[in-house]
């Protein structure tokens, strides 16, 4: 299979001389759900804006479908098949659970209505709630509105970032189970999470960032029986 998305010696941060991503390589197949994780401040969530626009790197190339699209704004991304959905602000609170959706779809220039109806058909509860406006939701249905949002423009890749945080466990479980639906319709997920065991057991592979740098790389359950990830980033002892 070909690459979808490869990053490349990607140097990145929020203040010019001053980089979070260290020389970063990353890379998403077609159809791939593919896990970031790593302590806090490893450069995550700072991968994730990178590749999306919101960052420019300072050194590095971001290859996507073939393309090189360091430098481009997050709309010109979006318009070649891709969405992020950020850990906050991600829905618009005092717009309803439709009108929601139908922002998603602000560039598509015909009816979104079928769009519209295969993300009710993914997300039931969303369409129990389709007049309820998004800023009275729980926090696990936030979460599948802004997947829902996203999914709107068909995507060929997400980037999720944090999906789970805040989360009661219950919900971290259903949000989890839409995330593993979405991937089996063919969509690439990048998967950016705090929850690295969770993430880990349905990912095809996973990344251990380490102070802005990929230090482990593997599949998803040889990082999970890895002894040095289980013990800096799963709570288990390799005694």
């Amino acid at each position: 299979m070909t690459n979808l998305l490869e990053v490349k010696n990607v140097y990145a941060g929020y203040i010019k001389d001053l980089n979070i991503l260290q020389g970063i390589n990353f890379k998403i197949e077609s159809g791939e759900l593919v896990t970031v994780i790593g302590p806090n401040g490893a450069g995550k969530s700072t991968l994730a804006k990178t590749v999306f626009g919101l960052l420019t790197p300072n050194q590095g190339e971001i290859i996507f479908k073939g393309q090189n699209i360091a430098g481009l704004k997050p709309n010109e991304i979006v318009k070649l098949g891709m969405c992020y959905v950020p850990q906050i602000a991600n829905v618009f609170s005092t717009l309803t659970v439709t009108e929601n959706l139908e922002m998603g779809a602000y560039t598509l220039s015909g009816s979104c209505k079928q769009q519209k109806e295969l993300i009710y058909t993914m997300f039931p509860k969303l369409k129990e709630r389709a007049k309820q406006k998004a800023g009275t939701l729980s926090g696990g249905e936030r979460q599948m509105l802004a997947m829902g949002k996203a999914l709107m423009l068909e995507p060929d890749l997400l980037l999720l970032d944090e999906p789970s945080a805040a989360l009661s466990p219950i919900l971290v479980n259903d949000v989890f189970e839409q995330i593993k639906a979405i991937n089996a319709t063919g969509k690439a997920i990048v998967l950016v999470e705090q929850n690295a065991k969770k993430a880990l057991m349905m990912a095809h592979r996973g990344y251990v960032l380490e102070s802005g740098r990929d230090a482990i790389e593997g599949k998803g359950s040889d990082l999970l029986n890895n002894p040095q990830v289980g013990e800096l980033y799963l709570g288990t002892s390799s005694h």
